[in-house]
């Protein structure tokens, strides 16, 4: 790719608007799908995560329907005649959201499902999922005793249960949310911390009946959601990137329209605003029980900052850019229980160190805690993205202000969630639209 340093100097200005969140456009479909009728889609993201959930929902029976490429989409669910056992096996690609949820569908079908995925998702761990839905009736069988994909799924009735997870995950709760409105009598997911409740609020959304308290979700079998138009916020995990450059670039001043400011995915933006960065955050509108609204954001200058392992869940894909904001900060950032990193499309943690240090920062990792120096004037290099989209981002920030260039390897990874990132980025830096 065309060294990121060639970008620097310049401020982000104006007002942009980023794709649509990839977590909710994931759900979207999925409900879309399970429901009676037609659901349009405002707002789909179009990275290649979101375009794997909308192949294995059409291989599981759905029609979807993407005119002329734009952001609407149009899905035909299956209802009450329900997913079809699929022919080929469906390919998750490099989304564990897609893999993860989808096994609670799967987990229903009357037949035989496989799912892969590419080199790095076949890294990931699946048993997290697989042992509660083998508990509620499901036979699921791959690599390292179902953990690894490739995982082979025979569906079938399945039998509500309730559920203590020993790690706070969305995507596991969501799946097992999915696979309890096919299961007779109830299920309730119980989590040791809180994680995104996109799957919750988008339920409630469509029909679908489900109680919460404190830390337990719990749903009742023999229930569908009905047919909905959906309209998909601005994501904010994408919008942090354009944050924190603003913040670090000197005379930024940028407005970002139409951002999903859900409060449990909005954590990033208060270690921001603990850290000293100049935010303005003004919600204008809900839909689907999902708020939204701008974010001002100008150049600042930042102190360092410590989060605690309880907010980890809800910031866990912001660590890595947020890793960069604390490499400018004057004093010793230190990120607690960022153990999960280890498991995501790559090694996030060892990436944030190997390739700090290597930028001429200052960071370590010791046990699940993540230590950031700063202010350290940051070097030019190469950086290995490792097939991880957000490491591709969080160190193209880094080529910002580095003092020399800053070169990316597989920078193609960017495809999955924000294909569109550097054009974004030059439309900042030529004032906005």
């Amino acid at each position: 790719m065309k060294p990121i340093r060639d970008r620097r100097s310049r401020p982000l200005t104006g007002r942009v608007s980023v794709p649509g969140d990839k977590s909710i456009s994931h759900r979207a479909l999925m409900l879309a799908a399970l429901a009676a009728g037609t659901s349009t889609i405002e707002g789909l993201n179009d990275g290649a995560d979101v375009t794997a959930t909308a192949t294995a929902v059409t291989a599981l029976g759905a029609g979807v329907l993407q005119p002329d490429r734009s952001a609407r989409v149009e899905v035909e669910g299956w209802g009450d005649r329900g997913p079809v056992e699929p022919v080929a096996t469906i390919d998750a690609g490099n989304s564990g959201t897609t893999a993860r949820i989808l096994l609670g569908l799967l987990a229903s079908v009357d037949g035989h499902c496989s799912v892969t995925g590419d080199e790095s998702l076949k890294r990931r761990p699946m048993l997290r999922v697989v042992a509660p839905l083998r508990a509620m009736g499901a036979v699921i069988d791959g690599r390292a005793h179902g953990d690894l994909l490739p995982l082979a799924v025979r569906g079938g009735e399945l039998e509500g249960r309730d559920h203590e997870l020993a790690v706070a995950s969305a995507q596991v709760k969501s799946a097992l949310l999915l696979a309890g409105m096919h299961a007779s009598g109830s299920t309730a997911v119980t989590e040791p911390g809180d994680s995104r409740d996109h799957t919750e609020n988008m339920l409630r959304a469509s029909g679908v009946d489900i109680e919460v308290t404190d830390r337990t979700v719990r749903i009742a079998g023999g229930q569908r959601p009905v047919a909905m138009h959906w309209d998909v916020p601005g994501d904010i995990s994408s919008a942090m990137y354009l944050i924190v450059a603003a913040v670090l670039l000197r005379g930024s001043d940028l407005m970002i329209d139409g951002v999903g400011l859900n409060p449990k995915r909005s954590t990033a933006l208060d270690v921001l605003k603990r850290m000293g960065a100049d935010l303005a955050i003004d919600p204008t509108s809900e839909a689907s029980g999902e708020p939204r609204g701008e974010i001002h954001v100008r150049s600042s200058t930042l102190q360092a900052c410590t989060v605690d392992a309880s907010d980890v869940p809800r910031l866990i894909d912001e660590i890595p850019v947020l890793a960069i904001a604390a490499s400018q900060a004057e004093g010793d950032s230190a990120f607690h229980g960022v153990g999960e990193l280890r498991t995501k499309e790559s090694d996030r943690l060892a990436a944030i160190v190997e390739g700090l240090r290597g930028l001429g920062g200052e960071a370590e990792a010791a046990g699940d805690t993540l230590f950031v120096r700063g202010p350290r004037k940051l070097s030019g290099g190469i950086v290995d993205s490792g097939g991880d989209h957000r490491m591709a981002m969080a160190f193209a920030v880094a080529g910002l202000v580095s003092s020399a260039s800053i070169r990316i390897n597989g920078w193609s990874c960017v495809q999955t969630s924000f294909p569109t990132f550097l054009d974004l980025l030059g439309t900042a830096q030529a004032g906005g639209r």
